[in-house]
């Protein structure tokens, strides 16, 4: 025959009548694996009454003794007390570091005092290089940047200034005078923000020297030397 264990949980959250309160005591007092049990849960709900309420959304769930109450059905299946109680305390920071981040921010303890916060750095990767022009006869300008990669290169440009309705081509040329098309649109009607190009390129990112925007029959708007 299985072990009969009383509801602790309903206990600990105060929702038993006087009489019904009073036998869980008795039985507690002769069972270890719900005293257990018991301090194991006390320890969750004091755990969780020092967080204050700005730390929740709408201050405590109202379903928060029956959430409680799950997860000691839950834990009781382990084998030990003693895994219970690890196991409780683990939920319970658990509760507090989600209620932490759904405000965004972590709370330690209750203090008030500022704390330095890090930015982090950005790194480019080795061997970028980057360009700018602006061609004073049709003034289109192009902010161009060149990242290596293996054995070609990525090539992310902003292009402004070209009229509406172009059809145009961005071309890379290497060093022997290679040209190679890292991408091709139609200028917008709506140009005036500029257009904006991740292209890629068939050319070893150190071999480039000179990136443009022509139009597909020829016609030259901008370039930059790398």
């Amino acid at each position: 025959m299985s072990e009969q264990h009383v509801d602790v949980d309903a206990y600990v959250a105060g929702l038993l009548a006087p009489n019904q309160a009073a036998g869980v005591e008795q039985h507690i007092d002769s069972c270890e694996v719900c005293r257990m049990d018991s301090v194991s849960l006390r320890e969750m709900r004091e755990f969780l009454g020092e967080v204050p309420p700005e730390a929740m959304l709408e201050g405590y769930p109202d379903d928060a003794d029956l959430v409680l109450q799950r997860a000691l059905r839950q834990v009781r299946t382990e084998k030990t007390a003693a895994r219970r109680r690890s196991r409780f305390l683990t939920a319970a920071a658990a509760v507090v570091a989600a209620a932490a981040l759904v405000t965004g921010g972590v709370l330690v303890g209750q203090s008030t005092t500022s704390q330095p916060v890090a930015v982090p750095t950005v790194t480019q990767p080795e061997g970028v290089r980057f360009a700018n022009s602006t061609d004073s006869e049709t003034g289109a300008r192009l902010v161009v940047r060149v990242t290596p990669a293996a054995g070609w290169a990525r090539v992310n440009a902003a292009v402004s200034g070209i009229p509406a309705g172009e059809p145009c081509r961005l071309i890379v040329v290497s060093k022997d005078g290679t040209r190679e098309s890292a991408g091709s649109w139609v200028v917008p009607d709506n140009e005036s923000g500029g257009t904006t190009l991740d292209g890629s390129a068939l050319i070893p990112a150190n071999d480039i020297t000179t990136v443009l925007v022509e139009t597909t029959d020829g016609k030259r708007y901008v370039t930059a030397n790398i």
